[in-house]
């Protein structure tokens, strides 16, 4: 009696943040044209690999198997034409900065861009740990030799670009105070270069983690205050990785079980890492994105969420449950079109996610349960703050 009683508090609890993601969803919908936004922050600085590059990556570069994000039919639901974003629309990374009045970031490698509003520094394909292990160790393509050092010493660039050499310096705290940091996932491909080699997923784990951990120090002593961390997401539930495991190996969601615990564990070990940061710089804001339970969260409701594909690859071939060739990839000759109603599926291109997805996990961190500290609480801060 005592296990059925949880577990209808289990299932109303979920229905609750299915209801309030859902209501928030229509709300910022339908009250956009009419209510102004206060702003605030007045730029974004972005970090990640190709879950939140808005165009870092050119023809013949970017992750391996996926060198076609300059062609069509990306980018045609929102952009109407290839954007180099690994999507068919829009980006976490662009929701967030709709949610803050902002425009969308630039990608660093862009001249001539405006960046008065941030930039974004992530680059599809990068690694935590840095390119020449992968290099020693006869992991890579070097398709894309860049990792989240290669966007700091950008970061860096970019500052003393802009006459920010010391910490602390008038020049410093104008790019930086009103600056919100925004980490996406990182470390996917490390563990993903494991395929085939000696080196293993408990080699990976430590480096990657403390590579990202190094970053996060060095852009809290440069000045950084507000900061968002998004976790690994449930890789298990990509038809990439569903069509290389055993059928036998699979979770409550249906998606790779054992993959989906090293991503989790991955995670934990990240989190315990964050709150240590948050002793050593208790002036700052770090807030943890939890992608894995959002991303589990829709998979496990997915109907609910009015997805009707939650494995199904919308830009793929082959057909059957994930249609999705990896010799035939999306925007190559042979899969120059999509689906036609990309909102209905969850997978853009067996790897990326649809910007419906997107849209809703963006929904999750900024309004549901899924950041720690909540979002809203680190924007009041930064409101008490101004």
């Amino acid at each position: 009696m005592a296990s059925f009683t949880c577990q209808n508090h289990q299932t109303i609890f979920m229905y609750t943040i299915i209801f309030f993601i859902l209501s928030s969803a229509t709300a910022s919908v339908t009250t956009a044209p009419t209510t102004p936004k206060p702003r605030k922050f007045t730029k974004i600085f972005a970090f990640g690999d190709s879950y939140t590059d808005t165009g870092n990556t050119r023809p013949g570069s970017g992750p391996s198997g996926f060198l076609h994000a300059s062609s069509s039919p990306y980018g045609t639901t929102f952009f109407r034409r290839p954007t180099r974003r690994y999507s068919d629309g829009r980006l976490v990374i662009d929701f967030v900065a709709e949610a803050l009045s902002l425009p969308y970031l630039p990608p660093y490698i862009d001249l001539k861009a405006d960046t008065f509003h941030g930039v974004n520094f992530a680059v599809a394909g990068s690694t935590a740990i840095n390119h020449e292990f992968f290099v020693k160790n006869n992991m890579t393509l070097n398709i894309t030799p860049q990792s989240i050092q290669t966007e700091l010493s950008w970061f860096h660039k970019f500052l003393e670009n802009h006459s920010c050499r010391e910490a602390n310096s008038t020049q410093c705290r104008e790019l930086m105070d009103d600056a919100l940091f925004w980490i996406g996932e990182i470390g996917v491909n490390d563990y993903a270069y494991t395929i085939g080699s000696d080196v293993s997923f408990e080699t990976i784990q430590p480096l990657a983690i403390n590579s990202v951990i190094s970053f996060l120090e060095a852009l809290l002593r440069t000045g950084a205050k507000y900061v968002v961390v998004q976790g690994l997401p449930p890789t298990g539930c990509l038809p990439l990785t569903l069509i290389l495991a055993s059928p036998d190996d699979r979770d409550d969601v249906r998606c790779v079980k054992t993959v989906n615990e090293l991503m989790k564990k991955h995670n934990y070990i990240l989190q315990a890492k964050l709150m240590h940061l948050r002793k050593q710089f208790p002036n700052a804001i770090i807030s943890y994105a939890d992608f894995w339970s959002a991303y589990h969260v829709v998979m496990k409701h997915s109907h609910r969420f009015k997805f009707k594909e939650p494995f199904k690859t919308c830009c793929g071939t082959g057909g059957g449950d994930y249609n999705y060739d990896p010799f035939t990839t999306c925007g190559s000759p042979n899969v120059s079109k999509a689906c036609p109603n990309p909102s209905e599926y969850i997978n853009w291109d067996g790897v990326h996610l649809t910007e419906a997805m997107y849209k809703l996990i963006s929904n999750m961190f900024l309004h549901g349960p899924f950041a720690h500290p909540p979002f809203d609480l680190l924007l009041g801060h930064k409101r008490n703050e101004s």
